[in-house]
């Protein structure tokens, strides 16, 4: 199959070089993403559930292109700006997760793009 490039449309999107989500054979690599909309609106001002929420379903969208499901994912990776927000963020991740149970990692960062973005989330999925 080779490469192949999935874009969402974000503004960072052509500015820093980057694909939302890159598939090569049966391995599928989703870049960090943040809860904004097809508008470039931010969902879930100030409720990090809410975003990590938005988030997933984003995940899912882009994994759905590209012919894959959330069942197919093998690692998340999240990235929050305030790790007391764990349990907020775990229960999200759970809902979609629960059963499929990823290799998973939740970081505390400094910042990330905007300081209205409370947490970003990439995905590995590998197609068996």
């Amino acid at each position: 199959m080779g490469r192949t490039n999935y874009s969402s449309g974000s503004k960072w999107e052509p500015l820093v070089g980057y694909s939302r989500a890159v598939r090569f054979d049966n391995l599928i690599e989703v870049s960090g993403t943040v809860s904004t909309d097809e508008n470039n609106r931010l969902v879930g001002k100030e409720d990090v559930y809410v975003q990590t929420k938005y988030i997933l379903e984003k995940i899912e969208s882009v994994l759905k292109k590209a012919g894959a499901s959330l069942k197919d994912v093998v690692r998340t990776r999240m990235f929050v700006t305030d790790i007391r927000n764990w349990e907020k963020v775990g229960k999200a991740h759970g809902e979609f997760f629960s059963s499929i149970k990823p290799c998973t990692t939740l970081v505390e960062v400094s910042a990330l793009i905007g300081p209205e973005y409370l947490i970003e989330i990439e995905a590995t999925a590998i197609i068996s």
